[in-house]
């Protein structure tokens, strides 16, 4: 109460109604370190071992489409989704987006190719939730997604739900891709690899266009069993001449 003190110093009020985060107002401004671009040091473990993905290969880093943006090739039948749990493949995520790509805008390529969802499929609740978890700069430099070889449930799905269900305007980053050669409209051939059943899928449909849409137009291969034609015409003819008769 006898002594007094000249350093000056300042009062900060803060109305807690407008959810403000005090901390950066109250702490020492010398130990404030403006890295909240930093995703390598908020969403990654550098001390997870994530070799047994890495052998998986679902998710690389690969070329460039041809508007110079890097690409990261997705390839859901790659996925084991009964065994990775939706917390181990965001960190996963996240570990590979901050370790790999490079600075500048990119893409991504998935090929949804004879995707079973008991297997292959995390869920489309977890997909938006590691979305929602990206830093917004990441989710800015995201350009477009090509989905190649979608199914009838997943453009029913995207197209009622979809512009509700996603947001930051990834809706509208969706490109469908229903053939290959339309991929190449995009990218280069050489920049993003087409595993052999990628290519196999696309050569079925090209040959039974109506599976697109969730219609097999022979499931049981009818048309290799031999024709009944002939022998259903004669039995016709024999009961045609015993009426007359």
């Amino acid at each position: 109460m006898g002594s007094s003190s000249n350093d000056d110093f300042s009062v900060v009020v803060l109305a807690s109604d407008l959810g403000i985060d005090a901390r950066p107002f109250l702490a020492d401004n010398q130990d404030i370190e403006d890295n909240w671009h930093d995703c390598s040091q908020d969403f990654s473990d550098s001390d997870e071992d994530f070799s047994d993905l890495d052998f998986l290969r679902f998710f690389r880093l690969q070329g460039s489409d041809k508007s110079a943006n890097r690409i990261f090739r997705i390839v859901g039948k790659y996925f084991p989704a009964p065994v990775v749990s939706g917390e181990r493949l965001k960190r996963y995520i996240f570990h590979k987006i901050c370790s790999e790509l490079p600075e500048g805008p990119f893409c991504i390529v998935y090929m949804h190719s004879t995707v079973n969802k008991e297997d292959n499929s995390p869920g489309v609740t977890i997909l938006r939730w590691i979305y929602e978890e990206l830093p917004s700069e990441i989710k800015d430099r995201l350009q477009v997604i090509y989905f190649i070889h979608p199914g009838l449930c997943s453009r029913l799905v995207f197209a009622t739900l979809g512009r509700f269900f996603l947001s930051g305007g990834l809706y509208w980053k969706i490109k469908y891709v229903s053939r290959l050669q339309y991929l190449w409209d995009d990218i280069k051939k050489g920049e993003v690899e087409i595993p052999e059943f990628v290519q196999n899928h696309d050569k079925v449909l090209e040959h039974r266009p109506l599976t697109d849409y969730g219609i097999e137009p022979d499931p049981l291969h009818l048309t290799e069993v031999p024709s009944t034609a002939y022998s259903l015409g004669r039995y016709e003819e024999r009961l045609a001449s015993r009426a007359v008769m």
